[in-house]
């Protein structure tokens, strides 16, 4: 383990998920643990092939403090929490985990700062904003998409390749485009290494009224963006959306006095 210059052995924090290694949250916490002057903090990229190695990998680490959830352990690593924080509950999804080490056993308790993130980036960007959404993705991410749009008053529908109850891809039509006017990529698609993948929507029905939005940051324009902006829609990418969950979650790492969740 890691020690600082003083002997201590280092607070570790880290993000689990697959794929991870294209993460930008080492350079952010990086330039947190900077900006403040705490040495003794590191931060690590942990790729898991099953959410089932969770309660090993935390056993090896026992320094580990923290971490974050990346895609596709959102909404798998519930079951292996003790508490979940109000707006996990709300969402069904988890991207933050506090670890509590008490004499004989560790506590993780549950965290959305993803809600928080984007709902922060999505007001910056776009100042004036479609009063109907469609948010590409069911998966954890789209979670905190959907509690954020209720936040904020937008009426919103999800599509799915393949998950019952939603929106099919083959349903996107010309009027429900044009009727929808802010879209969300919540999916994998388009993400470093696979950059030439797209969502199969009808890019000839989006235009200067639209605001499109792909939560991948790597590459910062993926091809989905990329068509929208063809097309004339406002776009962005989800590398600000990182920095504002990432400071959140910062906020939790750091201060014990947050702890226990009531």
């Amino acid at each position: 383990m890691d020690k600082t210059q003083n002997g201590e052995i280092m607070k570790l924090l880290g993000l689990i998920g697959n794929p991870v290694s294209h993460s930008q949250s080492p350079r952010i916490f990086r330039e947190f643990f900077q900006e403040e002057n705490r040495n003794d903090f590191t931060y690590g990229l942990f790729p898991l092939n099953n959410i089932s190695e969770l309660p090993e990998w935390i056993m090896k680490h026992p320094n580990l403090v923290g971490f974050n959830v990346t895609i596709p352990f959102k909404k798998q690593i519930i079951p292996y929490l003790n508490q979940l924080h109000p707006d996990a509950q709300k969402t069904g999804a988890v991207n933050t985990v506090k670890v509590l080490r008490e004499t004989n056993s560790v506590r993780l308790i549950g965290f959305n700062t993803d809600i928080f993130g984007f709902q922060k980036s999505l007001l910056e960007t776009f100042p004036i904003l479609p009063s109907h959404a469609l948010i590409l993705g069911t998966g954890g991410a789209s979670e905190a998409v959907a509690t954020s749009l209720k936040n904020i008053g937008i009426v919103f529908q999800k599509v799915s390749r393949n998950e019952e109850g939603y929106l099919k891809y083959s349903d996107l039509h010309k009027n429900l485009l044009e009727s929808h006017k802010l879209i969300i990529q919540t999916t994998p698609l388009g993400m470093h290494p696979n950059e030439s993948e797209i969502p199969d929507i009808p890019y000839e029905f989006i235009g200067p009224d639209h605001c499109c939005m792909d939560l991948i940051y790597s590459p910062a324009e993926t091809v989905f963006l990329k068509t929208c902006k063809a097309q004339g829609a406002l776009i962005t990418n989800g590398l600000k959306m990182l920095q504002y969950q990432a400071e959140a979650a910062w906020e939790i790492f750091k201060d014990e006095s947050t702890f226990p969740v009531e």
